[in-house]
C-alpha cells in the first residue's frame, strides 16, 4: 500500500466560482425525505419501458484532516417499477480490504412505499447485512431490501474510505437502467495533482467550482494550502444494455477517472505516482505478488525443464511447456493482476488464478532457455487499456509475452483449456499488454491485434430430390479462432448438442453423421466431413424453394435495431467463404436465381460477393465475406447498419426450381 507523507508545501488563498446551477437540475433529498410524486411515479419520463430508474447517485468526496485518507459518501435512490426490477433490490458493494486499504463503515438502509395514500418506510434489519472475503485483497457487502414491490423506492447509503491519498474514486454516471440524476462533489486538496480522463457524451447540466483555504498541523508549525471543491451533475442518462459485439460495459459508459499524478512535499522534490509506463512496470517486477514470485522453485520442475530443454526448437519447448501447464494446472475462475497464494502454493494445489498459473508458464519457459516476459492485461470483459492512463489498476490478468522476431509474438495464456500457444487469447485483443523486462529495464506497452483474417471456409455438395428433400454432405474448414470455438464447444457439449448447434434451430435440417479431422493437432485447420438431408418448406408440386447458405452463423442479422450506443467490436478480422454444389432434380428448370453481386461499405471495409450460375445441371453458389475492420465506432453505425441489412437480405434469398 501507499506510504504516508508528512510534510506538505505551503500554498495560497483564492476564490473563484466558474458556472451557476440551472434552476432546472433535478435534486438531491436527505435520507428518508421523498417527494410523493416519485412514489407514484409509473414510468421513467426519458425511458419508458425501463423495469427500475436510479432516482439520484450522489457522491461526495473529501481527504481527512491528515490528507492521507479519501472518504466518498454515498446516497442512492432507485424506483422500481415492476417485477423485472426488483432485482435492483439486491445489493453488491465490493471494496478492497486487504490490509484496510478501503472499509465500509455508516451502511444505512430502507424501503419506501406508498400504502393507502401514506408513506411507509422499512428499514433494513443490519443483521442482514453480509460481509464476505474474497481473497487477501478484495471484500464485498450484500444486502437484499426488504419489502421490495413494484412502485417501491429504496435507498441507502453510506461511507466507503481508502488509506491512500493515491485512490480517488471515479465517477461511474452510467448504468445498466436509466439515472434520472447523478451528482460528485469533489474537494480535493490543491497539493496533489489528478489526471481526469473523461469519457462524458452528455453536457453537464451543473457545474460550479470554488477554493477554500485551509492549513495543516505538523509539529507547531502551520501549513496553509486550499481546498478545491468542484460540483458536476448530469441528468437524464439513458441506460446502457449489452448489445451484439459491443466491448464492456467500462468501454461504453460514461464516466469520469482520476489518475493520481504528483503530491508536493514541503523542501523537497514532487512526489510523483504511476505517470510513466516505466513507473508501472518497475512497481510490478518489485512486488512480492508479481515479480517476486518469478524467482520461486516449484516441486519437481527439474523433469519438465529437462525435457523442454531436450527439444530442438523454441516453438517445441513453448508448446510443450504450455500444454504441461495448461492440463496440469485448474484455473479457478479468477482474473487478478496480483498473485494471491503464489506460484509454489498454487503449482503444489493444481489450482490458481490467471496469474499464478501464468507465472508458473513464464518461470518453466525462461528456464528452459526460452526469452519471455511476463505481461500484465485487460480481459474483454474488464475494458480496454487506455495507453494514456498509466495505472496498474486498468489490468486484471497477466499472461507470458515472448518475442519471436520482429514482425512476430506470442502472447501465451494457460488457463483457456482450449487455447493455442501461438494464437493470442480472443478476449485479450484490441487492447494494450504491459511487459515486464527487469534485466533490461524495459517496460513497455504493446497493443494486441491480429493483422491476418482469421478463415472460415463451408463447402456442400448436395443434390435436390424431386420430393421437394436435400441430401449431401458439407465440409467445414476453420483455423484459429474459429477452431478454438469448435473444438471447445464440441469437447465441452457432446456431439448431440453440437450437432443442435450446428442445425440452428431448423427442425427440418438433419444431420446424420459427423466426422472431424486434425482435433488433436493444432497446428492444422480442423475439418468437419458432415452428412445431411433437408426438408425443403414450401416447396409443392410444382415448385421447389431453398436457401444455399447452409452451416453458416450468417442466417440472423445481429444489427436489426436502427440505433447503436455502443462501438462494434469484431475482436479480429474475419472472411467467409460459402460454395456449393446443387444437383438440380430431372424435370425441373431454374425459375428464380438470385443475381450475382459484389457489394462495399463506402469505406471500403466490408465486401460481400455472391455468384450463382447454373452449370450441367447443378447450380454453382459462392458467397464471399471480407471484414477488413475489426472495430466500428458507433457514430458511423447508419452505413454499417444499412449495409447488413441488405447483405442479409442477399444471404437469405432463395432459388426457386419450376416443374417442367
Amino acid at each position: 500500500m501507499n506510504k504516508i507523507f508528512t510534510t506538505i508545501i505551503l500554498g495560497a488563498l483564492t476564490l473563484s466560482v466558474k458556472a451557476q446551477t440551472p434552476a432546472t437540475v433535478p435534486t438531491t433529498q436527505l435520507f428518508g425525505k421523498i417527494d410523493k410524486a416519485d412514489l407514484e411515479m409509473k414510468a421513467c419520463d426519458f425511458e419508458k419501458d425501463a423495469n427500475a430508474e436510479v432516482l439520484f447517485d450522489k457522491h461526495d468526496v473529501y481527504f481527512g484532516a491528515d490528507l492521507i485518507s479519501i472518504t466518498d459518501e454515498i446516497h442512492r435512490r432507485i424506483k422500481i417499477f415492476n417485477d423485472n426490477g426488483k432485482s435492483e433490490a439486491d445489493i453488491r458493494i465490493p471494496y478492497y480490504g486487504g490490509d484496510q486499504y478501503e472499509y465500509i463503515t455508516g451502511l444505512q438502509a430502507e424501503t419506501i412505499n406508498l400504502v393507502n395514500g401514506n408513506i411507509e418506510i422499512t428499514k433494513l434489519d443490519k443483521k442482514l447485512i453480509y460481509s464476505k472475503v474474497i481473497d487477501k485483497e478484495r471484500n464485498e457487502i450484500t444486502f437484499t431490501m426488504p419489502n421490495v414491490k413494484p412502485g417501491c423506492v429504496i435507498e441507502y447509503k453510506y461511507k466507503w474510505t481508502t488509506n491512500s491519498f493515491r485512490n480517488m474514486p471515479d465517477w461511474e454516471c452510467q448504468e445498466k437502467i436509466p439515472v434520472r440524476y447523478s451528482e460528485f462533489n469533489t474537494q480535493i486538496p490543491d497539493l496533489f495533482y489528478f489526471r481526469i480522463h473523461s469519457h462524458l457524451t452528455q453536457q453537464l447540466v451543473k457545474h460550479s467550482s470554488e477554493s477554500t483555504g485551509r492549513s495543516l498541523m505538523d509539529g507547531g508549525d502551520s501549513y496553509p494550502y486550499n481546498i478545491e471543491i468542484e460540483t458536476r451533475g448530469l441528468a437524464n442518462i439513458p441506460s446502457l444494455v449489452d448489445e451484439p459485439y459491443m466491448s464492456s460495459f467500462r468501454d461504453n459508459a460514461q464516466a469520469l477517472r482520476f489518475q493520481f499524478i504528483s503530491v508536493r512535499p514541503i523542501g523537497g522534490f514532487t512526489h510523483t505516482g504511476s505517470d510513466t509506463w516505466a513507473k508501472v512496470g518497475g512497481t510490478l517486477v518489485d512486488d512480492d505478488d508479481f515479480g517476486g514470485q518469478l524467482r520461486k522453485s516449484l516441486t519437481n520442475e527439474d523433469a519438465i525443464i529437462n525435457k523442454a530443454k531436450a527439444l530442438k526448437t523454441d516453438d517445441e519447448k513453448i508448446a510443450y511447456i504450455f500444454n504441461e501447464v495448461k492440463n496440469d494446472m485448474k484455473w479457478n475462475g479468477r482474473d487478478d493482476w496480483y498473485t494471491v497464494d503464489g506460484t509454489y502454493r498454487a503449482w503444489t494445489n493444481k489450482t490458481g488464478n490467471s496469474t499464478e498459473i501464468n507465472l508458473i508458464l513464464c518461470h518453466l519457459l525462461k528456464a528452459a532457455g526460452v526469452e519471455v516476459y511476463p505481461m500484465v492485461v485487460s480481459t474483454k470483459e474488464h475494458g480496454k487499456v487506455d495507453p494514456l492512463y498509466t495505472s496498474v489498476i486498468q489490468f486484471n490478468k497477466a499472461v507470458a509475452y515472448i518475442p519471436v522476431d520482429s514482425a512476430k509474438n506470442y502472447i501465451l495464456d494457460a488457463t483457456g483449456k482450449y487455447n493455442l500457444y501461438n494464437e493470442t487469447p480472443a478476449d485479450l485483443l484490441n487492447s494494450s499488454g504491459l511487459y515486464v523486462d527487469k534485466k533490461r529495464n524495459q517496460y513497455d506497452i504493446i497493443y494486441l491485434h491480429r493483422t491476418a483474417p482469421v478463415r472460415q471456409a463451408v463447402l456442400i455438395n448436395a443434390e435436390i430430390k424431386p420430393n421437394g428433400k436435400m441430401a449431401g454432405t458439407a465440409q467445414i474448414s476453420s483455423i484459429s479462432y474459429n477452431r478454438i470455438n469448435a473444438v471447445a464447444k464440441y469437447k465441452t457439449d457432446g456431439e448431440k448438442k453440437y450437432i443442435d448447434y450446428l442445425q440452428d434451430g431448423d427442425n427440418n435440417l438433419k444431420i446424420s453423421s459427423i466426422k472431424f479431422d486434425n482435433m488433436e493437432i493444432d497446428s492444422l485447420p480442423l475439418t468437419q466431413n458432415i452428412n445431411f438431408n433437408l426438408d425443403l418448406t414450401g416447396s409443392d408440386e410444382n415448385y421447389i424453394y431453398f436457401n444455399p447458405n447452409l452451416f453458416t452463423s450468417l442466417h440472423n442479422n445481429p444489427f436489426l435495431s436502427e440505433n447503436r450506443a455502443t462501438d462494434i467490436d469484431f475482436e479480429y478480422l474475419k472472411t467467409y467463404i460459402i460454395s456449393g454444389i446443387y444437383k438440380m432434380p430431372a424435370g425441373y428448370k431454374i425459375d428464380a436465381l438470385p443475381k450475382s453481386v459484389n457489394m462495399t461499405m463506402p469505406d471500403k471495409s466490408i465486401v460481400f460477393k455472391r455468384i450463382i450460375a447454373e452449370q450441367d445441371g447443378s447450380i454453382i453458389v459462392r458467397y464471399t465475406i471480407d471484414f477488413k475492420k475489426d472495430m466500428y465506432f458507433k457514430n458511423n453505425y447508419p452505413d454499417f447498419h444499412d449495409f447488413f441489412k441488405k447483405m442479409h437480405e442477399m444471404l437469405n434469398e432463395q432459388i426457386v426450381l419450376k416443374k417442367l
